[in-house]
C-alpha cells in the first residue's frame, strides 16, 4: 500500500515521538498493521523506490561467468572489430561446450551488463607551446564539376593552441601526404617539435606504435628537413590523437554540409582554408582566450621553417611521343611540339602535374587520377595548325579547348575557311576567350574578316600587352603633298624649268 506524506508523517510521529506500539498506531489511524510496520521505522519513504539490486540468475554459475568473461577478453586481445563475440554466439558456445541449460535472454542480459560497465576512461592531457602537432586523414563526399566524389582530408592540429589546418586531395597517397605537411607547416609559420600520427603506411614501413622498426624513406627526408620527431599511436587507440580526430568531424559538419558544389579541388581548398582562418576567432569551451590568441603564443615556440621548401613531388623522366604527349601515372599530358622525341622531367604533386625541360617549366596541369585520360593545351599545337589548317576542325586539342560556339560559328563565316579559322584560334591563344568574345560581339557585320578583328584588338584602348603579338602601328605620319605641280604638267609646261 502506498500512502500520502501526511499519513506517513503521523505514523512516524506516533512511533518515534510518542512511542506508540504498531497495534496502537493502526487502531488510531484506521490502517493495517502491515502498513504501519512498513513505514514506522523509516525504512520506506512514500513516492521513492529503492534502487533495484539485480541478482545473478542461478544458472549463471561461476564456470559459466568465467567462460563469458574469457570470450570478451579474447575479443579485446584479437582487436578485430568485425569479428567479435555476440551474445548469441556466446550462448551457442555455452550450449555446445559447457552443456548450458539456461535461456539465451539470461546470457544476453549479463553480456549487456558487462559491456555497459566497460566504458573507457581517459586521462586529460596538457601540452606546452610548440611541443606537438597531431595529424590524421579523413574523407568526405563533395561535388566537383557536378560529379559526386570522395575528397580525402589531410588534417593537422597544434596541441597547445588547437589551431587547425585542413587540405583536400583527390587521393590519400605519398605525395599528397608530404604536400599536406609542407602546406600545414607554412600555414602555421613553423613546425612543432613532435608529430603524433597513426600507423599509416605513408609514414611507417615496418612495425607499429612504439614498435615502429622502419619509416618510409621520403617521410624520413621530410622529418630531417623540417627537424621534427614522430610519435606513432598504438593500434586502434584513436584517443591518443583525440584533438585531430575531432577535427575531421568538425570539418565534415561545419564546412561540408550541405555537400559543396565546386569547379575544382583548388576551389574546395580555398573554402576550407577560409574556415580554418575563421576558426582562430573561436573560443574553445573551458578556455579564456581565442584559438588565435593561443596560436600567437605558440607560434613563438615553433621550429622556424627551412630556407628551402621540401619538394613533395614524385619525379619521373618521360619521353615525348610524336603527338607531343608524355605519360605519367596512367594519364597523358601535352607539351610544346618542339620537344617531340626529347626526354622531359615530370613532377607529380597531390593536385597538380608540372613538366620541365632543362629545369624550365614547359607545362602544368591539374592532376588526373582517371586512367588513360589525355589533357591538351591548344597553345602547344597552334604553330603546327597554321602549317596544316585542314586538320583544324578535327583536331583533339581544338575540341578539348572548350572554345565557345559563338567564336566557332563566327570563324565559319570568315572568307578563307580553315586558314582563317586557325588565325582566329591564334588570336584566342594570344588574347584569351573572354577578350575575343567581347570583340566579335562588337563586330556586328555581315562579312567579318580576321583583319577587322585584329585591328580592333590592337587599336582598342583597353588592350593589354600580350607576348608574341605584333600590333599594327598607329603613329604612321603622312607627308602633305602639293598638287600644283600636276596643274603645270597638264598645261604642257615643265615645272623644273619654270
Amino acid at each position: 500500500m502506498t500512502i500520502e506524506v501526511d499519513l506517513y508523517q503521523e505514523i512516524r510521529r506516533l512511533y518515534a515521538v510518542e512511542h506508540c506500539s504498531q497495534r496502537e498506531i493502526a487502531r488510531r489511524l484506521g490502517i493495517s498493521r502491515n502498513t504501519v510496520k512498513k513505514y514506522c521505522q523509516g525504512a520506506c519513504i512514500p513516492g521513492q523506490r529503492k534502487s533495484y539490486q539485480g541478482r545473478i540468475a542461478p544458472v549463471l554459475t561461476t564456470e559459466v561467468i568465467e567462460f563469458i568473461h574469457s570470450c570478451l577478453e579474447q575479443d579485446k586481445q584479437e582487436n578485430v572489430k568485425k569479428q567479435q563475440h555476440t551474445a548469441k554466439r556466446i550462448y551457442d558456445r555455452l550450449v555446445e561446450e559447457k552443456g548450458f541449460t539456461g535461456g539465451e535472454s539470461t546470457v544476453r542480459r549479463y553480456v549487456q551488463q558487462l559491456r555497459q560497465n566497460a566504458n573507457n576512461a581517459y586521462i586529460p592531457l596538457s601540452f606546452e607551446p610548440g611541443e606537438a602537432v597531431q595529424v590524421d586523414w579523413g574523407a568526405a563526399k563533395v561535388y566537383i564539376k557536378g560529379i559526386k566524389q570522395t575528397a580525402h582530408l589531410f588534417c593537422m592540429r597544434l596541441c597547445f593552441s588547437c589551431d587547425i589546418f585542413v587540405m583536400a586531395f583527390a587521393r590519400e597517397n605519398e605525395e599528397s601526404f608530404l604536400e599536406g605537411h609542407r602546406a600545414g607547416f607554412e600555414y602555421f609559420g613553423g613546425v612543432a617539435r613532435k608529430e603524433i600520427f597513426d600507423n599509416s603506411r605513408l609514414a611507417v614501413k615496418e612495425g607499429w606504435g612504439t614498435h615502429v622498426a622502419k619509416e618510409q624513406q621520403r617521410f624520413m627526408a621530410l622529418k630531417a628537413h623540417y627537424a621534427f620527431a614522430a610519435e606513432y599511436c598504438n593500434l586502434a587507440e584513436g584517443h591518443e590523437k583525440g584533438l585531430v580526430e575531432g577535427l575531421v568531424g568538425y570539418i565534415r559538419r561545419n564546412v561540408l554540409v550541405p555537400l559543396p558544389h565546386v569547379d575544382s579541388i583548388e576551389a574546395l581548398n580555398q573554402t576550407i582554408l577560409d574556415r580554418c582562418i575563421k576558426y582562430r576567432s573561436h573560443t574553445i569551451r573551458g578556455r579564456s582566450q581565442t584559438v588565435g590568441e593561443d596560436y600567437e603564443i605558440e607560434r613563438a615556440s615553433l621550429i622556424p621553417l627551412p630556407l628551402y621548401p621540401f619538394d613533395t613531388a614524385i619525379q619521373v623522366t618521360a619521353s615525348v611521343n610524336e603527338f607531343g604527349i608524355v605519360r605519367f601515372d596512367g594519364s597523358q599530358y601535352s607539351v610544346p611540339l618542339h620537344l617531340v622525341g626529347k626526354n622531359v622531367t615530370v613532377k607529380g604533386y597531390g593536385t597538380t602535374v608540372r613538366i620541365y625541360y632543362h629545369n624550365e617549366q614547359v607545362a602544368a596541369y591539374p592532376r588526373s587520377y582517371t586512367a588513360n585520360t589525355v589533357q591538351y593545351r591548344l597553345s602547344h599545337y597552334i604553330d603546327l595548325l597554321e602549317k596544316r589548317p585542314r586538320a583544324v576542325l578535327n583536331a583533339k586539342p581544338v575540341k578539348q579547348a572548350n572554345i565557345p560556339q559563338e567564336i566557332l560559328q563566327w570563324g565559319q563565316r570568315l572568307p578563307s575557311g580553315n586558314r582563317d579559322m586557325v588565325k582566329l584560334l591564334r588570336l584566342v591563344v594570344d588574347y584569351g576567350i573572354e577578350r575575343i568574345l567581347k570583340e566579335i560581339k562588337a563586330l556586328d557585320i555581315s562579312s567579318p574578316t580576321i583583319e577587322l578583328l585584329r585591328s580592333r584588338l590592337t587599336d582598342n584602348e583597353d588592350n593589354v600587352a600580350v607576348d608574341n603579338v605584333i600590333p599594327f602601328p598607329t603613329d604612321v605620319s603622312v607627308k602633305e603633298v602639293s598638287l600644283s605641280a600636276y596643274d603645270v604638267l597638264l598645261a604642257g609646261g615643265d615645272k623644273n624649268h619654270e
